[in-house]
């Protein structure tokens, strides 16, 4: 009696558990949403683009222009695509030759107001770290790899790992994306988890050209 007992017991200290660090090892699901550009109307050049960023050793590249998101593994050593505008690693996000900046308003109808898009410091990639593998990270034992990152764009959510489970806070924050034609985007990241509420699923609104 007592065994049966210490494996209730002890089941219900994993499903515990599973509910303390449910924001660290998200359960890989069937994709409960359209992935790529959707929602795309052309009079005012918006649209919507969801990606499923779960998997920590690919970027995904996205096209604004041919409204295209393609994947490629770095750890793998892939080939990126010849023609994208920004990319999404994670939580991570990085430009092609480009630069952005971050604006203090929360909506495209606000931008639009103001006409406020050339205006303000625009900072361009730096060589940084992004983690590429998470399982060892209760022992401390995480997998980096080396990579150009935006750091103003990857403001979009802060993920405070010092208490369990971290706390994710969006900025809110309309960014422009100024290309290396000059070319502008508006970009506001609306969502980082799906309908389920697993996270590494990305949402962003967009603008392009603006």
């Amino acid at each position: 009696m007592k065994r049966i007992f210490g494996i209730i017991a002890l089941a219900l200290g994993m499903s515990s558990c599973n509910g303390i660090f449910s924001g660290l090892y998200d359960v890989v699901e069937p994709d409960a949403m359209p992935f790529g550009f959707k929602e795309i109307n052309e009079d005012d050049h918006s649209g919507t683009i969801f990606i499923d960023a779960r998997d920590y050793e690919k970027w995904t590249y996205i096209n604004l222009e041919d409204k295209t998101a393609d994947t490629a593994n770095m750890v793998h050593g892939d080939a990126e695509p010849q023609k994208w505008h920004f990319a999404i690693h994670r939580y991570d996000v990085k430009t092609h030759d480009g630069s952005a900046r971050q604006t203090d308003f929360t909506t495209f109808d606000e931008l639009k107001a103001s006409g406020d898009y050339e205006n303000g410091v625009f900072t361009t990639d730096t060589l940084s770290k992004v983690i590429v593998d998470m399982s060892g990270m209760m022992s401390g034992q995480l997998v980096y790899h080396d990579s150009e990152v935006n750091k103003v764009l990857s403001r979009w959510l802060k993920v405070d790992t010092s208490v369990m489970p971290p706390i994710y806070t969006m900025s809110g924050k309309v960014y422009i994306l100024r290309m290396d034609d000059g070319m502008l985007a508006a970009l506001l990241f609306t969502d980082y988890m799906n309908e389920s509420s697993v996270k590494g699923y990305i949402t962003i609104r967009y603008i392009y050209p603006l």
